[in-house]
This record gives C-alpha cells, structure tokens and sequence, in this order.
C-alpha cells in the first residue's frame, strides 16, 4: 500500500453542491478547498461569522448556530432545502451528533450523509467510552481515569488533563503529579485524566467504504503546535495499519476519519484517538497519491470506493504555516452582507 500515482487523480464524476461545516477550523478549511479543485460547489458553514473558509473563493458562506443550540437542526434543515445541499459533510466533532439524529430526515429530504451510527459517535466523541471501547478489544490505548479515580493512578505516572468531549487540543494540559491533575479537573469542562504516552506520533487518514473496507495512509506528526502537524512525512509499517484497522473495526467507523496514535521506543503502538472527519494535514496524503476527497466524495453519493486510488508514496512531506488570510473592517463586512440579504 506504500507505493502509488505521483499525483492525486482528480475526481471526474458529477458536481455536486456539497456543504462543509466548520470551516474555521484547519480540517473544514482544507476539505473545502479541496473540494473546490475537484469542482464542486461547497456551501461553507461556520458559527463564526469571520471563519477563514468564508474568504474561499467560489464559496457559498453561510453563519450557522453551534451544534448545542436548540435552532441547530432546524436552521440546517432550511438551509439544506433552500440552498438545494445535496451533502454535508462535518469538519468539526460538535456537529457529529445533531447531524446523526438529523439523519433520517436528511435522507428523506434526498441530502446524503456519511457517517456511522450514533453508538459509534459517541465512542469517537467521549474519551472514556472511546478508553472502553477499545480496552474490551485489546487495543493498546492511554490509560484512562475519571476524576474520583484520580487516587488510583499509580506514583510516577506523567498524566494528561482533558475535556472528556473535547476536540481541537482545546483544555488540554500535561502534568507530572497526582495533585496537579485534581486541580485541574476544577478547571477543565467535564475533565478526564490520561496516561501520557511518548514516542513518534502518527496519523491515519482513514477512508472506510460501506462494506467495511477501510483505505489506510499513514503518515509521522513530526512537528506538532497547537494539535496541528505542522511538519509530516509519510510512511508505511504493517503493524501500525493493522492496529489502526482494528480500532476501525472496533468503534464501526464508515466514511472519511483518521486516527492518531504513538509508536514508543520499545515498538509498542498506542492508539490516542478516531476522529470521524478529515485531519487537518490531509493535504499530504492527497500529495502523495491518494485520491482521499474524490473517493470520498464516490462514497458519499454511494458509487463505489476505487481503493487502488488510495494507494501512496512513502517519503513525501508536507509543512504548515499560519498565513493572514484578510484584514478589514467589521462594519462594512456586515453592512455588504445586509445589503444582499445574506450572511458573510
């Protein structure tokens, strides 16, 4: 699965009007634009009406209420049939589960959706049920403890503080003693205490076609600041896929998703995390070969997934970096808005 195309096919099949959420975030962004190339018309969606995705061009920008608001589902729904969305897919963790409850009504109003069922959701959105989930397979994940159990971590152990349901490296802090982790399970929204783990950091970006199969590109996190790899390089080891097949297979993922995990010194693979979108350094896997949105986009309208496409170059590497994207005024971005009656 190590070899491939110098480049990533382009996808050739009808355009479609497909809407994006979280656009704000580097994942949303990075689909949206890339979805744009394959010449598709996105409907980017945001909570923050400044989101960088907006400033895409060709877009069709579009505020949205956040996933925890009561007028969420019911705003998507309008937007879907006015705007004619023939798909959403989510780019951030919130919108996951009102989409999921949404899906029915989504189907009979003819928008597909791509994502598994809600019990897999919520296994990839909380981390303690994610800890179980995995611990019941046998698959090597942190240790995991709630914040009364902080007394059971064992003397020595370096420990990681977090939103249960948090996303995006938000609320996340390292600390060395038992004392600290208690402090800051009063701070941290609905905390859970990990195990921390070191050793060379690793994503997959993942697609899983209906049946099951899944497509597997892995590639290192050899400099990350914030949650992001801002320097990664793809590679290839069968131990690693296979794990990471595993905990697909575990948790029921389907669609596009990617996992993290850490290989340690000693050769032991940790897997950290399923995320159900896009990561946000997925621009590499496309670099080296893999037609990661075309095919997805295959899927989602439920032709099938040509896995010799997802095939990919080992060696190849990619950096990020944080560049202005516009600078203006507020008011007159609001006031254009008003002025055609629709959202910036």
């Amino acid at each position: 699965m190590s070899k491939g195309p110098t480049r990533c096919a382009q996808y050739r099949g009808t355009p479609r009007k497909i809407m994006v959420t979280g656009v704000g975030a580097n994942p949303g962004f990075g689909l949206t634009r890339s979805l744009i190339r394959l010449g598709h018309t996105v409907i980017a969606a945001d909570a923050n009406r400044l989101a960088p995705g907006f400033l895409l061009p060709a877009v069709v920008p579009q505020v949205i209420p956040l996933a925890s608001d009561p007028d969420y589902r019911g705003v998507m729904a309008r937007l879907c049939r006015d705007l004619e969305v023939e798909a959403i897919v989510a780019g951030i963790e919130p919108d996951l589960e009102p989409l999921t409850q949404m899906a029915a009504q989504l189907d009979a109003a003819g928008v597909r959706l791509w994502i598994p069922d809600a019990l897999s959701v919520r296994a990839c959105t909380d981390k303690a049920l994610f800890y179980e989930v995995l611990t019941e397979h046998g698959i090597a994940t942190p240790r995991t403890w709630q914040p009364q159990e902080i007394d059971q971590v064992p003397d020595g152990t370096e420990l990681v503080v977090k939103p249960r349901h948090g996303h995006g490296a938000q609320n996340v802090h390292f600390v060395r003693r038992r004392e600290h982790a208690r402090v800051l399970c009063e701070l941290v929204p609905e905390p859970i205490v990990q195990e921390r783990i070191y050793g060379s950091e690793f994503t997959a970006d993942c697609l899983v076609d209906r049946t099951g199969r899944p497509s597997v590109i892995l590639r290192h996190r050899d400099l990350v600041k914030a949650g992001l790899a801002t320097v990664s390089t793809t590679f290839d080891d069968p131990n690693v896929r296979d794990l990471v097949e595993r905990t697909l297979s575990a948790v029921g993922a389907r669609g596009l998703c990617c996992v993290q995990g850490f290989v340690s010194a000693d050769g032991t693979i940790t897997i950290t995390e399923l995320n159900l979108r896009i990561a946000g350094g997925f621009p590499l896997t496309e670099a080296a070969g893999a037609d990661l949105v075309g095919q997805m986009v295959n899927g989602l309208f439920g032709l099938p997934v040509d896995h010799h496409r997802l095939t990919y170059r080992t060696g190849v590497f990619l950096t990020n970096y944080i560049e202005t994207l516009a600078v203006g005024d507020v008011t007159e971005l609001e006031r254009a808005a008003t002025s055609k009656g629709e959202t910036p």
